[in-house]
């Protein structure tokens, strides 16, 4: 059976512990545990089914218990996140999913909340003072059945017509096990493959493809189903009750406060993404900015 997960720790905790190629270590910042995992070569890529790159991990206290965007939390993740970034020039970002689905609303909800600065620049930039702002452009890229666009595709044709050094994209990721859910950020310069955690595989999205660096950001908001199981069964009980139900397969398990965790991930993202991006501002100008 198929263990179904966004999450480099879990296809490391799945491959196990000493994967050829991989690179671990963990350490502490600001009271948060972040993990580094670096897949170096094409073993370490089959291995863990993985690709090639730098994957950064962020533990969190809950975010549907009394949570609360501290500056030293952004900071942090703004710090993790500014580490993949090129140092300058303009950054696209991308929220990637379906706003009218909850579990998958946390790429348009963060996007929503990026200080888009593209457009603010000459006479207006600095007689406002904001000549100090990084160029950013923001778009929410729907999903292909509302769009009829691969996700791909339509940042393709933004990356052709803007030349952005970089694209941010920002997706809900699957975990392989539920109390990872709002939990967990994940940060990786390898790209994105959005819907492979759930086994709706769409055209990948990464610098192949586009022609620049992707930073991927996410946040798991949902389990795979029979991945749950398998952990909890073994995987030969989930594949007898998998034939006994029509489209097991496509089910999906999320959390009772789905809607609050992804408001509360999405600020916290973008709070986060606009510190990385605008470090010659506080935090205090930013949320003014805001």
């Amino acid at each position: 059976m198929q263990m179904r997960t966004d999450l480099a720790i879990e296809a490391r905790e799945i491959a196990g512990e000493r994967v050829a190629g991989m690179d671990f270590s963990e350490y502490r910042e600001n009271g948060l545990k972040i993990s580094r995992l670096t897949v170096r070569n094409q073993r370490a890529k089959q291995a863990l089914g993985k690709e090639i790159g730098t994957y950064i991990t962020i533990e969190l206290p809950s975010l549907t218990d009394n949570f609360r965007e501290t500056d030293e939390k952004i900071m942090t993740i703004g710090a993790e996140i500014r580490r993949l970034l090129p140092v300058n020039g303009l950054l696209l970002v991308a929220g990637l999913g379906n706003n009218d689905i909850t579990p998958d609303s946390l790429g348009p909800k963060t996007g929503g909340r990026v200080l888009a600065t593209r457009h603010i620049t000459g006479e207006l930039a600095r007689a406002s003072g904001l000549d100090r702002l990084r160029p950013v452009a923001v778009m929410n890229t729907g999903v292909t059945g509302q769009t009829g666009i691969e996700t791909g595709e339509y940042i393709l044709s933004v990356v052709k017509r803007i030349r952005p050094n970089a694209v941010v994209a920002i997706d809900a990721l699957a975990s392989r096990r539920p109390e990872r859910l709002g939990k967990t950020v994940q940060i990786s310069d390898a790209g994105i493959s959005p819907g492979a955690g759930v086994g709706n595989h769409r055209t990948k999205i990464n610098q192949e493809t586009l022609g620049v660096p992707v930073i991927a950001i996410g946040v798991p908001t949902v389990v795979d189903a029979n991945t749950f199981a398998g952990d909890l069964l073994g995987g030969e009980s989930v594949r007898r009750t998998a034939e006994s139900l029509p489209n097991a397969e496509q089910l999906i398990v999320i959390p009772r406060e789905i809607d609050l965790l992804t408001e509360r991930a999405s600020r916290l993202l973008g709070f986060s993404l606009n510190a990385a991006i605008q470090n010659n501002f506080d935090i205090k100008e930013l949320i003014s900015l805001m």
